[in-house]
């Protein structure tokens, strides 16, 4: 479903420019100097309205979390929100997730977050999808040794799709559910999640850990599954 137009978007973005990023072109290698405190530095990639990332930001005060988001008119409601509850630990980059590298140093990025992303369900676009070995490629130029993806899905598809691409591109999974709000709410909700949930859709959740890998040859590095996404 397309979002509609925000009233004031720029107003409103400009009202909240202390956490909008204008220049992630120019700090690979310096994303720590916005906190140097920080204990780790999480990047949350699609963060659309924001409940998650103003969750996440408020219950880990000592992280720095950077919020990826290409549509301005549901990045200005995170902004927003992360605002009024005076999260300064929370940045936003409006972009697409094919930047990152041009974003990050290597080893730069202890987490990555991706939650409720696009299934993509035909196979002819199957590489759109954020968990495609395209997209793990990436990751794991930006990821430090040991960094994990934590991502979540309520589309069974896609996440059968993961479960199996995932480990192909140097990451070992852990934390496997395919329904993770079984015996009650765990964790920090998305607004797509809480829904879903109230719907009793099942959630389903896994934790990737990046590891030493030896890329395989281009030809060989299609992804397994070849079955649509489940929509």
């Amino acid at each position: 479903m397309r979002m509609r137009k925000k009233k004031n978007l720029i107003p409103r973005m400009e009202r909240c420019g202390r956490s909008l990023i204008q220049d992630p072109y120019e700090r690979p290698g310096k994303w720590r100097e916005l906190m140097p405190q920080a204990r780790e530095v999480h990047l949350e990639l699609g963060c659309g309205k924001g409940r998650f990332t103003a969750g996440v930001a408020k219950a880990e005060p000592d992280v720095l979390l950077l919020a990826v988001e290409k549509v301005p008119d549901a990045m200005v409601v995170a902004m927003e929100r992360c605002a009024r509850e005076e999260l300064f630990n929370a940045y936003f980059i409006s972009a697409d997730a094919n930047q990152l590298p041009y974003f990050f140093a290597p080893g730069e990025v202890d987490r990555i977050y991706v939650n409720f992303c696009d299934p993509w369900p035909s196979k002819r676009h199957a590489k759109r999808r954020l968990v495609h070995g395209n997209f793990l490629r990436l990751y794991r130029q930006v990821l430090k040794n040991g960094g994990q993806i934590h991502f979540k899905t309520d589309n069974v598809g896609l996440f059968a799709f993961a479960v199996e691409e995932i480990p192909r591109f140097g990451f070992t999974l852990s934390e496997v559910t395919w329904n993770l709000h079984e015996h009650g709410p765990q964790g920090i909700m998305t607004d797509y999640e809480a829904k879903f949930h109230e719907l009793g859709q099942p959630i389903h959740r896994l934790v990737a850990t990046m590891v030493d890998w030896t890329p395989p040859p281009e030809d060989e590095a299609e992804p397994a599954a070849e079955e649509d996404a489940a929509s």
